[in-house]
């Protein structure tokens, strides 16, 4: 299965720090360096590319300059950045993820990717337990009912690329989970100091 990292956002939640925000350090290696590891190191996984934009013109040279793959998208609007990335790939079902969860893990990758049928689901959202992330200290700017209980998005998909490309409609699957690692997405300062407490010895 191909990856796609999402890296070229504004930022704007994180204030003006003068780093762009997947070039933030967590622990010793930047965000964005922490989510393509974990990509990278999935059997699992075939091809990571790193969608970029002028937000993020650092970030790509960064990226680049250690080898990674990128693709310059407009950095307008979600949506758009998407498909300008999902055109230049190439396998029927692709793995999305944002830049700023540097807490995730090759398992956990592997678990999303595991639980996917092919065939059977043309999407399947990552969603944490709402109870997980206010017990972390971080409140939730959206939450999505199912089975009588509140789930936070984590940003991490399994997608119907052409699908989605096409514009169709495609059913959702909830892969539900209480993962202190998918719940810190680096937003704000304050996520950014919370992420880096897990790195503190």
């Amino acid at each position: 299965m191909e990856a796609l990292v999402h890296a070229g956002g504004k930022g704007t939640r994180m204030g003006r720090c003068g780093i762009e925000k997947p070039m933030m350090k967590v622990g010793d290696k930047c965000a964005v360096e922490r989510v393509i590891e974990a990509l990278n190191a999935s059997k699992k996984i075939e091809r990571v590319l790193v969608s970029v934009s002028d937000n993020t013109l650092e970030t790509e040279k960064y990226l680049n300059s250690i080898g990674v793959e990128t693709v310059r998208t407009s950095g307008d609007d979600f949506m758009g950045d998407l498909h300008q990335a999902l055109e230049c790939m190439n396998g029927e079902y692709v793995l999305t993820t944002p830049s700023d969860l540097p807490l995730i893990t090759t398992e956990i990758f592997d678990a999303i990717i595991d639980y996917f049928v092919p065939g059977m689901m043309d999407s399947l959202l990552a969603v944490i337990d709402e109870r997980t992330v206010r017990g972390l200290g971080i409140t939730p700017s959206y939450t999505r009912e199912s089975r009588g209980n509140s789930w936070v998005l984590s940003g991490v998909s399994i997608i119907n690329r052409k699908k989605t490309l096409n514009g169709d409609y495609l059913e959702e699957v909830l892969f539900e989970t209480n993962w202190p690692e998918l719940s810190v997405n680096v937003n704000t300062q304050r996520e950014l100091t919370l992420a880096r407490s897990f790195f503190k010895e």
